[in-house]
């Protein structure tokens, strides 16, 4: 067992994701800062309620602001996530104040500024009084955001905000673990989360739906990909053997966002050619929509660019990160497994 954790546990067989002994379908209609409170509770050194959270967060917004000028044009030419991971760099171990907060509020700052760089805009400064969903949108198009438009993306950071000892947040605690520092753990786990097996897939459900083309499309489309020995993007889950929980929640923000009608009209006829698809082809193997599938329906719905998801994605997994690395130096153990060799043995033992 790597760690004993409060924070979440993710049921892959009952399909169920609990955070602090909250469904997370209990928890899809509160505010982004709402869960913060939960997740930090009784972990951060000071405690805070809801709205001292969204105080805190708007100040912290304004200081990672402030670290933007010298350091953006460094992020000319790198992929966006590659971006942030500079940007993220310059939080020093030496800060003032919650790092834990400066952590979770500097993500959408920088990542607004990296999406508006790359499109030639400058940055936009942060609204203290603005939640951050809202200011998130606010910040990325330079003009306040639909309320649909909030409350869809602040969805996705509560569904998003924590998932178990996943490879990101185990990379967390294990930097956690030898005392490094919170920055420090953070940008390791975004490195990890980096990578394609793990937060890179809501793209390429895109890309999916706009090679199909049309609804006649679909199932030739899916049944030539599958003959092909193609992975169908945003079906079928590690850890999950029956529905993703996070996909119907998502799915019902979607469902919220008017103009994103005809999408997510022609996303579920391919959701149901492929799931109907996926059982004739794979009887014994389970293979579900999972939270890929939808995401990308939201955050494209909200306007950012299909590059940039990984980053929104940070943006949630921020609240989970941070609560793990307060929970490991709270443990004030350090992370050691074991490896099972495998390589050749000596003929002999020295001295035998």
């Amino acid at each position: 067992m790597a760690a004993e954790t409060v924070l979440s546990h993710v049921d892959g067989a009952a399909g169920r994701l609990i955070v602090r002994g909250h469904d997370l379908e209990a928890l899809a209609s509160r505010s982004f800062e709402s869960v913060l409170g939960l997740l930090w509770r009784d972990l951060a050194p000071e405690p805070m309620e809801e709205a001292e959270i969204r105080s805190a967060l708007g100040r912290a917004r304004t200081h990672a602001f402030a670290l933007l000028p010298p350091l953006l044009p460094a992020t000319d030419g790198l992929a966006p996530v590659e971006a942030l991971r500079l940007l993220l760099s310059a939080l020093a171990d030496a800060e003032e104040g919650p790092h834990h907060v400066l952590a979770v509020a500097a993500v959408p700052v920088f990542a607004a500024a990296i999406h508006r760089r790359r499109a030639g805009e400058d940055p936009v400064a942060p609204d203290m009084d603005l939640g951050q969903a809202a200011d998130f949108l606010r910040m990325l198009h330079g003009s306040p955001a639909a309320e649909s438009h909030v409350r869809a993306l602040d969805t996705y950071l509560v569904t998003v905000a924590d998932h178990g000892l996943n490879a990101s947040t185990f990379t967390a605690r294990v930097i956690a673990s030898t005392k490094a520092g919170l920055f420090s753990s953070v940008i390791g786990a975004l490195c990890a989360l980096k990578g394609p097996l793990h937060g890179g897939a809501p793209g390429p459900v895109l890309d999916m739906l706009d090679a199909i083309g049309e609804e006649g499309r679909i199932r030739p489309w899916l049944t030539e990909a599958l003959a092909r020995g193609e992975r169908l993007m945003g079906f079928g889950h590690r850890i999950y053997r029956v529905r993703d929980p996070r996909a119907d929640v998502l799915k019902g923000a979607v469902a919220g966002l008017r103009d994103a009608g005809g999408r997510i009209r022609f996303a579920e006829a391919v959701e149901a050619a492929a799931l109907a698809l996926l059982a004739e082809r794979k009887p014994l193997r389970p293979l579900e929509t999972n939270v890929e599938f939808y995401t990308a329906l939201v955050l494209e719905a909200v306007g950012f660019a299909r590059e940039s998801f990984t980053n929104v994605f940070a943006a949630g997994r921020m609240a989970g990160w941070t609560a793990h690395v307060l929970e490991q130096e709270k443990a004030g153990r350090l992370i050691r497994p074991q490896s099972r060799y495998v390589g050749p043995m000596p003929a002999s033992r020295p001295g035998a």
